[in-house]
């Protein structure tokens, strides 16, 4: 009965992803954004259901739900065109500069040297209206002027008058999926990339899972998550192939092969940059090869560029930085109240160093998604950033860990994409940091002190046991009404995954 409550669950969120996509979207004039904010947030709320409703799912279902779910979201998210971003234009665009033999770093979108380049679906021609006067028409559609001519540009790119601000692996993979399609093809083909990239990560979830004896139910945290079918699929951001070779470097490293981990997270970095907030929680055991390992991978990507383009493969970043108010602490949600200015830049670079520190020396280097769903997570929570696709890194370490409440800061930072308000914006996260405080200081009851003052010893540690088909998971876990003591072959870490929840009929598990 289960089984078919949560396949009609899914099936529910896929045909409401769809229609999401076919009916609204970001960019018409005057829109009103409060029928998009509810489809969301019936999503979220299919989503909550479908996976409180697993744990009820015993065997090969649990998999074949996943899997399933996995590719049917992803899939109806492909039915439309991106509606909440122009990202994926700027993608298409710099792989048909880089399938041209030129660096997409070398010249701005703008400029008229590349007008040979130029497909119709990227940039229409401006039409003639009744008085005479050029226009562009569409509701994707900017008006620009070229760099050189100050003819009208019409253009579905945003900041045609910039470089690309992407990294090498990103502009590689960019050429790559041009190199196949051709100018021609409009937005599927990155579309699609961005579900085999989305459902492969969900295999590699249920596989690291049953390896390491983490329940596998919690994959659905990522496999069924609206952000990913919208952000992954839909609007099809690079941050899911970063996200791709974050999780690689994770589970290689883990598997103490930390050469191979390191080229990975060399490339995830090469690819978004954010997915250097992954790193600190891997460096407790033989940093030294994941870190020379990463840089060299990361410099070795940008080396082709620098020899054509010199300083300019740094693109559009300085200006991104200043024009999103990270420079002046405007961007701030919460440290604004508290440090106004450009003193928020400092408050919040010594907070992330202090927890870049914490997460160092606290991980299990075995089992370090703990560390990085803090990292991770506290970095969104302090920067603020208005795009919701950021936190698709942070997704895969809240299936491994187990730690529901943090799928609050991806929601507000939804909440945040459709609903521009500040206030409103500070209150979501606000409340995000407190239900994770809550539930963090719940779990870890009653030896929070003094595991908190205690660093974690590097014996190996026995992953947990894989939970037994009879004993369905629960969610969200909670932790034992009476805690036992640790065992001195097991270090008693805050920073510990969360165990594989108990049978109904059992002691919650913490």
């Amino acid at each position: 009965m289960r089984i078919a409550v949560v396949s009609l669950l899914l099936a529910a969120s896929a045909a409401l992803t769809a229609f999401s996509v076919l009916a609204y979207d970001l960019f018409k004039p005057g829109r009103d954004t409060v029928p998009l904010v509810i489809c969301t947030s019936g999503l979220w709320l299919l989503f909550a259901l479908a996976v409180v409703l697993l744990r009820g799912v015993r065997g090969r279902a649990v998999v074949v739900l996943i899997l399933a779910g996995s590719v049917g979201i992803g899939a109806a998210a492909m039915v439309g065109p991106p509606n909440t971003s122009t990202d994926s234009a700027r993608y298409a665009w710099d792989g048909i500069v880089a399938t041209a033999g030129i660096s997409p770093y070398a010249y701005t979108p703008a400029d008229d040297r590349l007008d040979a380049l130029r497909p119709d679906w990227l940039f229409p021609a401006p039409e003639l209206t009744a008085a005479g006067d050029l226009v562009c028409v569409g509701e994707r559609i900017q008006t620009a002027l070229k760099s050189e001519s100050d003819e009208i540009l019409c253009s579905a790119l945003n900041r045609t008058g910039v470089p690309t601000i992407y990294p090498p692996a990103a502009e590689i993979f960019f050429a790559g999926v041009r190199a196949v399609t051709g100018p021609d093809a409009e937005y599927w083909p990155l579309q699609l990339t961005g579900l085999l990239l989305s459902v492969g990560t969900t295999v590699m979830l249920l596989v690291g899972m049953r390896r390491r004896g983490i329940d596998q139910r919690f994959a659905a945290l990522w496999a069924w998550c609206p952000l990913v079918a919208t952000e992954a699929v839909t609007n099809s951001h690079i941050d899911m192939l970063g996200v791709v070779f974050t999780l690689s470097a994770v589970f290689l490293v883990t598997g103490r092969r930390y050469w191979s981990g390191g080229i990975a997270l060399g490339a995830a970095i090469a690819t978004k940059l954010i997915p250097v907030l992954a790193a600190p929680a891997m460096l407790r055991r033989q940093g030294w090869k994941v870190a020379v390992a990463a840089v060299a991978t990361f410099l070795l990507l940008y080396v082709p560029y620098v020899l054509t383009t010199g300083i300019g493969v740094l693109g559009y970043l300085p200006g991104y930085l200043s024009e999103e108010g990270y420079e002046d602490g405007t961007r701030f949600a919460l440290l604004s109240l508290v440090a106004p200015g450009g003193s928020a830049v400092i408050v919040a670079g010594v907070l992330l160093f202090v927890i870049a520190v914490l997460v160092i020396w606290k991980t299990d280097p075995d089992q370090p998604w703990l560390g990085q769903l803090v990292m991770i997570g506290s970095a969104l929570l302090i920067l603020s950033p208005r795009y919701s696709w950021y936190a698709l890194l942070l997704l895969p370490f809240i299936a491994l860990s187990g730690r529901w409440e943090w799928l609050l800061v991806p929601m507000a930072l939804t909440l945040r994409l459709l609903v521009p308000s500040i206030p409103l914006t500070r209150v979501a996260i606000a409340t995000a940091i407190v239900v994770i405080v809550i539930m963090s200081i719940h779990r870890a009851r009653p030896e929070v002190a003094r595991r908190l003052f205690r660093p974690i010893r590097t014996a190996p540690i026995r992953p947990n046991p894989a939970p037994a088909p009879s004993s369905p998971s629960t969610f969200p876990p909670s932790p034992p009404s009476q805690p036992s003591q640790p065992s001195p072959s097991s270090p008693a870490s805050p920073s510990s995954p969360a165990s594989p929840p108990s049978p109904p009929d059992a002691s919650p598990g913490g």
